[in-house]
C-alpha cells in the first residue's frame, strides 16, 4: 500500500481473491445469450459480446509479457537497473489482474447503459483517427500534469508511492496503483472511447485495440531491459518525442522528478521535465554489458505444474512453496500442454539470476521432468543435455557447476564424476554437495539421540552421512541387509560396530531417502522424527509424527534478486545441494566435489556459516512460529 493509504486505496473486490472473476459471470453469461438468441434481422451486440474474449486474451498477453520479461532479465545484457526484486514487490504486484477486471465490467456497464454502444461495428476508420488524435492530445497531455500533481507530497503519500515502490520494474508494475487512482487513470482513456462513441464512430476492432496498445506501451516502458531498437530512432528521429522506451520510465522510477510523460515524451520536452540522462542511458543499455556466471545451478523440472511454479512461470506461485500433494488436479490439466512442449526444447534455459557479494549466480533448467529420470529410455538424451550444460557453463567463464535434483544420478552421471573422466582440464568445478547437505542433516537430528534408523537405498549421500553418524558413536540402525552390506564395505573398519541390521521399527529418528513407503511410515511409533536425507521430500502422511525438511539453509541477508520459491522450500531457503555450489565459489575451492570425493562435513558446514547462510529445519521454524 501507499505510505499512508488515502480514501478508496483498496480495491471493491480485494477480499475474494480469485472468486472475483465471479463478477464478470452474470454479465458474460447475458452478453453471450444475447448474442446467439438474436435473430437474423437484429443487429448483434459485437462490442459486449468480445469483452469475454477480449479479458481472456489480455490476461495471456499480460502473462507472456511477464514471462519473457522475466527471462530476458535473468539472461540479457541489456539490463538497466541492476538491483534486486523481492517477494515483498512480487506480493505487492499479485493484483495485476485488477485492471483487466474493472475495464470488462466497464464495458459490460456502459454496454448496457448506453444504446449506442449495443449497435457498434466491427470496423469504423474515422474512429481510429479519432482514437489516435484524442489520445495524443487530451490524453497524453492531461496525464502528464496528473502525473505531476501525483508527485505532490499530500498525493505521492497517500496513492503514487505504492506504484513507486518498484524500482526494479517488471511489465505489471505499470498497473499496480491504489483504487481511487486507478478509476482516474480509467476516466483519463475513456476520452478517446467515449468521444468515438457520442460520434457514431465507435468500433469493435478500435476500442479493443486502444486497451491493446495501452497495455502494449505500459508494459514495454516497465521492462527492465532495453528492446527498442535504435534503428526506429534514425529512420524517424521525431518518434523520440512520440514514442518512450524502458531506458527512459525506468529514470522515472529511479529519480522521480523527471520524466513524467504517459508513453510520448513530447511533454517532457516542452515542459523541461526530461532526464538529461535519459539518451545516454538508453545508449549504454541497447549496448549492453556481458556478464558471465561465476556459479550455475542446474537443477530440472519435477511434476508437470512445476513449470508453473518457475520464476519464469506464474509470479505469485513461483513466490509460494510448490506444496505437497505437489499439484490439484486440476493445476495438473491445465499444465499439461505446457509440460508437454517444454519437454520439447533441446536445451537447458536460464530461469533466475541472482548476486551474493560479487558472485553472479545462475540458475539453469533442464527441461525435463522426474518421471523422465526415472525411466531408462530418457535417461540417455538427458545425460547428453547435461553435459552440454557443462560445456556452456565451462565457455561461460563459471567457476563452480552445482548439480541439483536427479542431475547427479548414479546410473546418470556418478554424482557429476564421468565430466570429469571425460574432460580432466576441466576448468569449471562440479560439486554434488553431498558434505554440505549431510551437514544440513546432522543439524536436525534432534539432540541427544543415540540411535537412528536408516531407510533408502545406497549413494554417495548415505556413505557420508553413515561415516558421520558413525564417528558420533552413534548407532545406525538397518532393516535392508543390502543396505548394511554396502555401508560396510564403504566405511572403515573401526566404524562397523555402529552398524546393525535390525528387524525393528523402533527407533524414535528415522533417516529417509526417496523410496520411503506409506507402508513403512505406518510402522514408525507415535512422535518419530521423520528426517530426509534425499531432494525430495517424503509423502507425510502420519499426523503424530514430525516431518523435518529436505536438507537446505537460509540464505544470507545480502543474496539479491530471489523472489521465486525453490520447488518445496520456503521463501528465501536454499537446498544444501544449490548452496554448496555457492560456498565452494566463495571459498575459491580448486577441487570438485563428485563421485566419491568429499569436501568435508565439518569444513563444508563451518564456510556456510561464516558467509552468511543460516541452518534451516522446517519442524524448528514451525515450533518458533
Amino acid at each position: 500500500m501507499a505510505t499512508r493509504p488515502g480514501p478508496l486505496s483498496r480495491w471493491p473486490w480485494q477480499d475474494l481473491g480469485n472468486y472475483k472473476y465471479a463478477l464478470v459471470a452474470p454479465w458474460a453469461a447475458r452478453s453471450t445469450y444475447r448474442f446467439m438468441t438474436t435473430s437474423g434481422s437484429e443487429e448483434r451486440d459485437l462490442l459486449s459480446f468480445a469483452v469475454l474474449p477480449v479479458l481472456l486474451l489480455r490476461l495471456l498477453y499480460s502473462q507472456l509479457w511477464i514471462s519473457v520479461s522475466r527471462h530476458q532479465t535473468a539472461r540479457s545484457k541489456h539490463r538497466i537497473v541492476n538491483k534486486s526484486l523481492d517477494f515483498d514487490q512480487v506480493d505487492r504486484e499479485r493484483n495485476w489482474d485488477d485492471q483487466i477486471l474493472l475495464t470488462a465490467l466497464l464495458f459490460y456497464v456502459i454496454n448496457a447503459a448506453v444504446p449506442a454502444a449495443q449497435a457498434v461495428p466491427w470496423w469504423n476508420s474515422k474512429g481510429l483517427v479519432a482514437a489516435a488524435l484524442l489520445h495524443v492530445g487530451p490524453v497524453e497531455f492531461l496525464y502528464y500534469w496528473l502525473h505531476r500533481a501525483l508527485h505532490h507530497h499530500y498525493l505521492y503519500a497517500r496513492y503514487h508511492s505504492h506504484h513507486h515502490a518498484s524500482i526494479v520494474t517488471e511489465p505489471i508494475t505499470s498497473v499496480i496503483h491504489p483504487f481511487a487512482e486507478e478509476v482516474v487513470y480509467f476516466a483519463l482513456f475513456a476520452i478517446p472511447l467515449l468521444t468515438m462513441m457520442g460520434t457514431g464512430t465507435a468500433s469493435v476492432a478500435v476500442a479493443n485495440g486502444y486497451l491493446v496498445y495501452i497495455d502494449f506501451m505500459n508494459y514495454l516502458g516497465h521492462c527492465n531491459f532495453e528492446l527498442v531498437p535504435k534503428i526506429l530512432f534514425d529512420v524517424f528521429p521525431p518518434l523520440k518525442y512520440l514514442m518512450y522506451t524502458p531506458s527512459f520510465h525506468s529514470l522515472h522510477h529511479t529519480q522521480f522528478r523527471t520524466n513524467y510523460s504517459l508513453f510520448m515524451p513530447l511533454y517532457d520536452y516542452l515542459y523541461g521535465t526530461l532526464d538529461k540522462s535519459s539518451d545516454d542511458l538508453y545508449e549504454r543499455t541497447l549496448h549492453g554489458r556481458e556478464e558471465a556466471p561465476d556459479v550455475v545451478h542446474l537443477t530440472h523440472l519435477t511434476t508437470p505444474d512445476s513449470v508453473l511454479h518457475l520464476r519464469l512461470g506464474f509470479a505469485s506461485l513461483a513466490a509460494a512453496p510448490l506444496a505437497a500433494p505437489f499439484a490439484s488436479r486440476l493445476r495438473l490439466r491445465g499444465a499439461a500442454p505446457l509440460a508437454k512442449l517444454t519437454s520439447l526444447l533441446g536445451s537447458t534455459f536460464r530461469a533466475e539470476a541472482n548476486r551474493l557479494d560479487k558472485l553472479n549466480i545462475e540458475t539453469w533448467v533442464v527441461p525435463r521432468y522426474t518421471s523422465q529420470y526415472l525411466s531408462k529410455e530418457g535417461l540417455h538424451a538427458i545425460g547428453r543435455l547435461i553435459e552440454k550444460a557443462v560445456a556452456d557453463a565451462e565457455a561461460s567463464g563459471a567457476r563452480v557447476l552445482t548439480l541439483g535434483l536427479l542431475n547427479q544420478a548414479n546410473e546418470l552421471n556418478r554424482n557429476g564424476e564421468l565430466y570429469v573422466i571425460r574432460k580432466p582440464n576441466l576448468k569449471t568445478k562440479i560439486v554434488d554437495g553431498a558434505s554440505l547437505a549431510v551437514a544440513a542433516v546432522l543439524h536436525m537430528i534432534p539432540p541427544g539421540t543415540k540411535d537412528v534408523l536408516f531407510l533408502g537405498d545406497a549413494s554417495k549421500v548415505t556413505t557420508v552421512l553413515a561415516s558421520a553418524l558413525c564417528e558420533q558413536e552413534m548407532q545406525v540402525q538397518m532393516v535392508d541387509k543390502d543396505l548394511h552390506d554396502c555401508l560396510t564395505q564403504e566405511l572403515r573398519p573401526e566404524l562397523h560396530k555402529h552398524l546393525l541390521v535390525s528387524s525393528s521399527y523402533s527407533s524414535k529418528v528415522w533417516l529417509v531417502g526417496d523410496k520411503l513407503t506409506d507402508q513403512e511410515q505406518r510402522k514408525a511409533q507415535a512422535g518419530v522424527h521423520f528426517v530426509p536425507y534425499s531432494q525430495f521430500p517424503p509423502n507425510a502422511i502420519r499426523e503424530d509424527c514430525v516431518y523435518h525438511s529436505t536438507p537446505a539453509l537460509v540464505v544470507p541477508d545480502s543474496f539479491e534478486n530471489l523472489h521465486a520459491c525453490e520447488n518445496w522450500l520456503p521463501r528465501r531457503v536454499m537446498s544444501a545441494w544449490r548452496a554448496a555450489g555457492i560456498v565452494h565459489a566463495l571459498e575459491k575451492w580448486d577441487a570438485h566435489e563428485c563421485g566419491a570425493r568429499v569436501t568435508g562435513v565439518d569444513k563444508a558446514w563451518q564456510a556456510a556459516l561464516a558467509h552468511g547462510f543460516r541452518p534451516y529445519d522446517r519442524h524448528d521454524a514451525a515450533v518458533a512460529k
